[in-house]
């Protein structure tokens, strides 16, 4: 198993970063960004990367556990496609990872095993130009998933000081649905402007932004350029086992977890400091306000239960997760104008809780 390096260097091909967001959550952003620190890139063999169970839960922000609720989890990383366009113009899609293993070593120890898919290795191993990095603390602060593939997203073009990208690029390299925030003003408030912010205080670079280029229809913005800048004044760096740590003390407290078909499971945090509600806001990939996840979870919860009678408590938090992210694809399917996204989002989940699906 490849030792864990000291200054856990994140390296990065170009065109990796440059593929459309594959629906990762935050968590699993970091989790991966974690694998390719503990990589060496140019050793193949080092592929498969082993993590203690406690670390592994810290990383991926998860409470108490049992075996059904890993095999969910880690079948989740298992499910991540990345599709590489062809210079063609076609595409060829793929698995990043292709085995999860959770077992106990031989002194009862627990640990998460992952090896990446053979033809992803292309993209993780071997390659010599065309890449970029940074150092893997700029990544474990950041609170969302539109937060860290920005900080990627720029960090690749620092030495350049500049990228210019399409609105439309750019949501699409975010994971945002092309009929999510179709008001610009709301595309910035919510992404743009709360993504600076978090750079600004907690990475390495820091940027400026401006439209670009001619503008749309009704003076549409369609284009904007980034400035990126070198950025000195950040929160201390932070390593990856002071982050576990800190990650460890933030949960319910249930270290002493059993791995188990048996295991009790309860997920939802004791710790009056953390929001439940963060883990569903990212189904909405941070879109709405944490109050508004609230209220949809409220009115969600009851039809839920319904559903999934016979659910353990970390079943109907995936369960939950699942439906929330089904009621943003049919919101961002909705043809008609809208008004209010938030509005009519409630409307389809109240119109289940009455009618079901």
């Amino acid at each position: 198993m490849p030792s864990i390096k000291k200054n856990h260097l994140v390296e990065k091909r170009n065109v990796l970063n440059e593929i459309r967001s594959n629906n990762m959550t935050m968590q699993e952003l970091r989790f991966f960004s974690i694998y390719l620190s503990k990589i060496n890139q140019r050793d193949s063999s080092t592929r498969i990367v082993r993590f203690q169970m406690d670390d592994f839960k810290a990383i991926m922000d998860l409470g108490r556990i049992d075996i059904g609720y890993m095999k969910r989890v880690t079948n989740a990383l298992l499910c991540k496609v990345v599709n590489v366009p062809t210079e063609s113009g076609g595409y060829v899609g793929f698995q990043l990872f292709k085995k999860c293993k959770v077992d106990a070593d031989s002194s009862g120890e627990w640990y998460v095993e992952i090896d990446a898919h053979d033809e992803a290795l292309p993209l993780m191993f071997e390659y010599k130009t065309k890449y970029f990095k940074y150092e893997l603390w700029n990544a474990l602060r950041l609170k969302s998933s539109n937060q860290l593939r920005m900080y990627e997203i720029l960090k690749q073009y620092q030495a350049a000081g500049e990228r210019v990208l399409k609105v439309e690029d750019l949501k699409a390299l975010l994971g945002v649905g092309k009929n999510e925030y179709p008001r610009f003003g709301d595309f910035k408030n919510r992404v743009l402007d709360a993504c600076q912010q978090a750079l600004s205080e907690t990475t390495d670079i820091k940027f400026t932004y401006e439209p670009h280029g001619k503008k749309g229809k009704g003076g549409k913005i369609i284009e904007l350029k980034f400035i990126i800048e070198k950025n000195e004044d950040y929160i201390d760096q932070l390593t990856l086992w002071e982050f576990i740590e800190e990650q460890k003390l933030n949960a319910d407290g249930h270290a002493d977890h059993k791995i188990g078909e048996d295991a009790t499971v309860e997920d939802e945090r004791t710790d009056e400091s953390e929001n439940p509600f963060e883990f569903f806001s990212e189904a909405f990939n941070g879109e709405f306000s944490l109050p508004e996840v609230e209220q949809m979870y409220r009115i969600a919860l009851p039809y839920i239960q319904s559903q999934y009678p016979d659910a353990k408590a970390s079943e109907l938090k995936l369960k939950m997760y699942d439906y929330f992210m089904l009621k943003l694809s049919q919101l961002n399917a909705y043809r008609k104008p809208i008004k209010s996204r938030i509005a009519l989002l409630v409307s389809f989940i109240k119109a289940d809780a009455k009618g079901g699906w």
